[in-house]
């Protein structure tokens, strides 16, 4: 059985993912033990709220030392909305800039769109040879954010930047709503509050893992 840590560095919603998780059948410890998040053959970074506060507990419990070292050897790592954000260089909230893990190039900023929050079901526009969206097609998927990666920059100097696949959403405007990087994957919207759909996404990544 696939092991999964979902690191706890003081987010919410880890026990909803939790439980998605181990419906699809991974073996799942909720945790901010360093070793124990090294070990695992699979580590899913959660968030919610603010940028700042989310690096702020990440930092907390070394959680950037756990990411950059997991990716740096290969090991599968899965971020979850504001744990997707904080993946880039910035993110940018209410005039604060605050600096984020840097695996990505680019900054997560205000959508603009009509309606802020983007909360709700919506669907997203994924590459042909995505392995995330691999058994859905059509589908919605449960967003709540009013920020996001609104353009993606390509950086050759970036090691885990070989061959990204970047899916996109639209709400107001359009903006990043997954990304497939080697070991590292992440999504913007909510798997673990997406149903069926958002099901099938992270088994097709706990498949990935054990592939």
């Amino acid at each position: 059985m696939t092991s999964i840590v979902i690191l706890d560095y003081g987010s919410g919603n880890i026990r909803s993912a939790q439980r998605s998780l181990e419906r699809v059948g991974a073996d799942v410890t909720v945790t901010s033990d360093f070793e124990a998040a090294m070990a695992a053959d699979g580590l899913v970074v959660p968030g919610v709220g603010a940028f700042e506060a989310c690096m702020q507990g990440i930092r907390g419990v070394r959680g950037d030392v756990i990411i950059g070292r997991r990716l740096a050897g290969g090991r599968p790592v899965l971020g979850i909305c504001v744990g997707m954000q904080v993946l880039f260089d910035q993110g940018v909230e209410h005039g604060v800039v605050t600096e984020g893990l840097g695996e990505w190039p680019g900054v997560v900023e205000p959508l603009e769109a009509p309606v802020l929050p983007h909360m709700g079901w919506n669907t997203v526009q994924a590459p042909q040879d995505s392995v995330l969206f691999e058994d859905v097609a059509d589908e919605r998927f449960y967003f709540v954010h009013s920020y996001a990666a609104r353009r993606w920059v390509l950086d050759a100097s970036n090691p885990h930047m070989a061959e990204p696949m970047v899916t996109w959403a639209h709400h107001g405007e359009n903006f990043v709503a997954a990304v497939e990087n080697g070991p590292l994957s992440a999504t913007q919207f909510h798997p673990e509050k997406s149903g069926d759909a958002g099901a099938a996404v992270l088994r097709s990544w706990v498949r990935s893992i054990a592939a």
